[in-house]
């Protein structure tokens, strides 16, 4: 690969900061510029290669043109976001804040300074209800803000394709997971709430039945085909379905990390507004993208806790005002996910 200058929001997330640790070590003529605002990623997941600022993409705009007036980067891999399905009904003015208007932000400067290709990482969040595998030209139909946000910005990437020539790829990932995820959020990726919640002798939590079927991805098994779809043709005004090959019930993945951890108690809450049944296809990612799935749950779970295991104590991440408080589920409560907490950060 010749030398190109790439941008990474979300740097410091799980999907931004692998993929950076994988083009380093296997990219090594490629220049990586990397933001994050730091509210749900860690400094200390950023690898020391990647020229790291940190703002906030939604409301600093002038700080995100400066960046591409100083790089001029080739190709931008959009991570940043805050994927919590569930929360979003109570914090929409956030959701499309940190979501919709950011990725707008960089669809603008991505025009203004002549991207070559745009990749943004989208959800399953945006298929909602409906007959599952799902395939990429399902119809969008989000039950949440959250789905709704990311399917506006899929369809704006597709006009700026269309009416100013923007190349872009929309990569679909399902429940990622691995080292580097943020297990210390109340609200978001469930293995590392379980996970946090073992660290600290609390039971797992299930909301409804746990018949809820989903599929997991190692993250290991797909960062290079993140790295693929900022540059093969092939990928070009392009939607991939990413991972998500065996799906599971919830309850079947809570038994399969409660066997990696040694055991745990799982206690059943009541349900929550979520679609019941989602896991995509994902031939078109091996055709496109060469994707291979080679990592079990159990196994990809187990590399999960074994990093888990090394991280420092940090403080758990609450909300300490929703924007809707009517409907908000007892399990979300200030006071009980205080009282589950030993440290905490409010957000």
């Amino acid at each position: 690969m010749t030398n190109k200058t790439i941008l990474i929001t979300g740097a410091a997330g799980l999907l931004g900061s692998r993929l950076a640790d994988w083009i380093v070590k296997h990219q090594p003529n490629v220049t990586i510029i990397g933001v994050d605002d730091l509210s749900g990623g860690y400094i200390e997941n950023v690898n020391p290669s990647v020229k790291f600022t940190q703002f906030d993409l939604a409301t600093q705009t002038e700080l995100l043109d400066h960046l591409f007036q100083t790089h001029k980067p080739t190709t931008v891999y959009h991570f940043a976001a805050y994927a919590a399905e569930a929360l979003s009904p109570f914090i929409r003015n956030y959701n499309y804040t940190n979501n919709l208007l950011a990725t707008a932000n960089l669809i603008n400067c991505s025009i203004k300074y002549d991207v070559k290709r745009f990749v943004f990482t989208s959800t399953m969040a945006v298929y909602g209800e409906g007959t599952p595998p799902f395939s990429e030209d399902t119809q969008r139909n989000p039950i949440d803000p959250y789905g709704v946000a990311k399917m506006a910005c899929e369809m704006d990437i597709e006009i700026a394709g269309v009416q100013h020539g923007l190349d872009w790829c929309i990569i679909r990932p399902h429940n990622m997971y691995g080292a580097k995820q943020n297990i210390w959020d109340s609200y978001r990726n469930v293995l590392g709430i379980w996970m946090y919640k073992k660290l600290n002798d609390q039971p797992f939590t299930i909301f409804g039945d746990g018949e809820q079927e989903r599929a997991f991805s190692y993250i290991d098994d797909s960062v290079e085909c993140l790295w693929k779809a900022g540059w093969l043709p092939e990928c070009s005004k392009q939607i991939i379905n990413l991972g998500g090959i065996q799906h599971v019930s919830i309850r079947e993945a809570a038994h399969t990390l409660a066997d990696v951890v040694g055991g745990s108690e799982i206690i059943y809450l009541p349900p929550r507004h979520e679609v019941k049944y989602a896991y995509p296809t994902w031939q078109k990612s091996v055709d496109l993208l060469g994707f291979q799935h080679k990592t079990n749950l159990y196994d990809g779970l187990k590399k999960m806790w074994e990093w888990v295991l090394t991280q420092p104590e940090r403080p758990r991440q609450i909300w300490s005002q929703y924007e809707l408080d009517k409907g908000i589920y007892p399990f979300w409560q200030k006071d009980t996910l205080l009282k589950n907490s030993k440290l905490v950060r409010e957000l």
